[in-house]
């Protein structure tokens, strides 16, 4: 029973060694290193030569995005089981044993996570009551935000086969879209252990980059609604969070002066409701205009 553990990474020589260290101190021994360096140009392959042969770097030519690097560990490892681990993020000793011994209790699962320890700017923060960690059946609370992380999961290979891999269009957001695709199917469990240190506040972040992330996540509940056989509940939770995240962003574009933009947003609610399908291409065909696709 082994883990592919995948590291995507894009000019993060300051932190990739700490991360792939963080692995090789791992309880669990079981599984391969596949670090994905995303076209960076800064001395990462230079930082990663120490490892020699215990790790397996791929590289791209140039720089794809997250959930191309992501994809290309995915396609690339040879374990039944996968783990992500952010290149600025790094692993307590025990999360993968913990983890490993949860799929072996519970064979049915097919995804858990862990609970992480915060640290931004250098300091330690504790996470507001909206981003607690629910267990189970996770999909209506996450649709007001993310609650997974990348660097806390690990996953059963064979979900990738029925729901695809990660979106390589969306920029951001990915992993939100990759979660409410599994969520509306499938449990997604919660080991309360705290096993990953999640850093933040520096500035090479993505989040840090985008004004208005709403709107990936719209495009995200678009295609939900567009591709997935939701049931009635969960339709209700997706069309009322749509018309929240509308709402939101709309107000954001009319304080910039885009008032076509805020009424294309404020109208796609009621246009999907009739037509799953073009309000999405009409979305689609926005962000791809603003060099957002």
């Amino acid at each position: 029973m082994g883990v592919s553990i995948i590291i995507p990474t894009y000019n993060r020589a300051w932190c990739i060694c700490r991360a792939v260290s963080s692995v090789l101190y791992q309880e669990f021994k079981e599984y391969e290193i596949i670090v994905v360096d995303d076209g960076s140009a800064d001395d990462t392959k230079e930082k990663l030569f120490v490892f020699g042969d215990k790790i397996k770097v791929i590289s791209h030519a140039k720089n794809r995005g997250v959930s191309s690097a992501r994809n290309t560990g995915i396609k690339n490892s040879r374990y039944c089981f996968i783990a992500f681990l952010d290149s600025d993020d790094y692993w307590l000793p025990k999360k993968l044993s913990a983890q490993i011994e949860f799929f072996e209790k519970n064979p049915d699962a097919l995804i858990c996570q862990t609970q992480e320890i915060w640290i931004r700017k250098g300091k330690r923060v504790n996470p507001k009551k909206k981003h607690l960690k629910p267990s189970g059946d996770i999909f209506i609370p996450s649709l007001r935000l993310c609650l997974v992380s990348p660097s806390a999961v690990i996953l059963k290979k064979s979900l990738f086969d029925e729901i695809g891999l990660f979106d390589e269009e969306l920029p951001v957001c990915e992993d939100y879209d990759m979660w409410l695709r599994i969520s509306c199917r499938y449990p997604v469990y919660l080991l309360d252990k705290e096993l990953v240190i999640k850093t933040g506040g520096h500035k090479d972040q993505l989040s840090s980059k985008y004004w208005g992330m709403d709107r990936f996540r719209i495009y995200s509940l678009l295609k939900l609604i567009k591709n997935e056989d939701l049931n009635e509940k969960q339709y209700r939770a997706v069309i009322k969070e749509l018309e929240y995240k509308c709402h939101i962003y709309a107000q954001g574009c009319i304080k910039r002066g885009r008032i076509q933009e805020a009424n294309f947003y404020l109208n796609l609610p009621d246009k999907i409701k009739k037509d799953p399908v073009t309000p999405f291409l009409g979305l689609r065909h926005l962000l791809r205009q603003q060099g957002h696709l």
